[in-house]
């Protein structure tokens, strides 16, 4: 895969948060039940840049605050052209596969509950979404973010392929 990353810094960013799933779990020592929790986190500002983290503490709301600073440290842009993505593209994250493809305006984000909050948060407001496999929200999340990190706008492969788009466009 030769692909640039496309990392993000925080400053002057007025990004959303949204959760994904919180999860209790349980760790069992000679003493009793640990329970503890741990939660997904998207945030973006839904104009084409998102970010993922996980969080893990003894309280709900310790472990999402811990998870938005997460998303905050893994910010990434992805290409949003008129509130669509660019191509159709499939991702794999362990057991989970994700199917994306574009969509015309007014159809709205077609997806399921952990692909919906990663494509809104980028900003994706016309998607057709199909998850496959696994229904792990971790895995949902982290084969989405893989497939709009593949994903190529015009622009991107006029440069590697050294064309010259004003030439393209302009006769």
């Amino acid at each position: 895969m030769s692909e640039t990353i496309r990392k993000i810094k925080t400053t002057d960013l007025e990004l959303i948060d949204r959760l994904v799933s919180v999860q209790r779990v349980t760790k069992v020592t000679k003493g009793g039940r640990n329970f503890g929790f741990s939660a997904i986190v998207v945030v973006g500002n839904e104009n084409g840049i998102v970010g993922y983290g996980l969080g893990k503490a003894k309280e709900v709301t310790t472990a999402i605050a811990k998870g938005v600073e997460d998303a905050k440290k893994n910010l990434l842009k992805v290409p949003v052209i008129n509130g669509t993505i660019p191509h159709e593209q499939s991702a794999k994250s362990g057991g989970a596969k994700v199917w994306l493809m574009p969509a015309s305006s007014g159809t709205g984000v077609v997806a399921g509950g952990a692909m919906r909050a990663v494509l809104e948060s980028a900003g994706v407001k016309n998607v057709l979404a199909k998850s496959k496999g696994s229904s792990n929200p971790h895995n949902l999340v982290k084969a989405t973010v893989k497939a709009l990190l593949e994903m190529r706008d015009a622009y991107t492969v006029a440069d590697q392929r050294q064309v010259d788009l004003g030439k393209v466009f302009n006769g």
